[in-house]
């Protein structure tokens, strides 16, 4: 029997103000996904004032979004979008570069797509 991964994976370092966020995304993400990470991202933050926040998402094994979850991505870009830095995006699809994008508008820090992670992580500590 083969078994369908999807969910989030999240890794959170902190130092003072500044947070680093990682999260590898698998598979297509549903609402229940999010139930389950935001509450740790908001708890996270909640605890410094005024957040410096990077964040790593590895986008490579993600297939996309429940129209929910994708409003559920929204609303959290939009909760905590003042306390992003940068977020760097890496995959391997097209539409991803365009979500990077599209995802920039509502956020006030720099965002990037990126095909691997390295480059990435260069451009996130520069």
């Amino acid at each position: 029997m083969k078994f369908k991964r999807h969910g989030l994976s999240i890794g959170i370092e902190r130092t003072e103000s500044s947070f680093f966020l990682s999260l590898k995304a698998q598979g297509k993400l549903t609402h229940k996904d999010y139930e389950m990470i935001t509450p740790m991202i908001d708890a996270a933050l909640a605890e410094v004032k005024d957040p410096k926040v990077k964040v790593l998402i590895d986008g490579t094994e993600l297939d996309g979004w429940e129209p929910r979850a994708a409003w559920d991505d929204f609303k959290l870009g939009l909760k905590h979008g003042n306390e992003f830095v940068r977020i760097a995006i890496y995959g391997n699809r097209k539409w991803q570069e365009i979500t990077a994008k599209i995802g920039g508008w509502f956020i006030s820090g720099e965002t990037r797509y990126f095909e691997n992670e390295e480059d990435a992580i260069a451009w996130l500590n520069h």
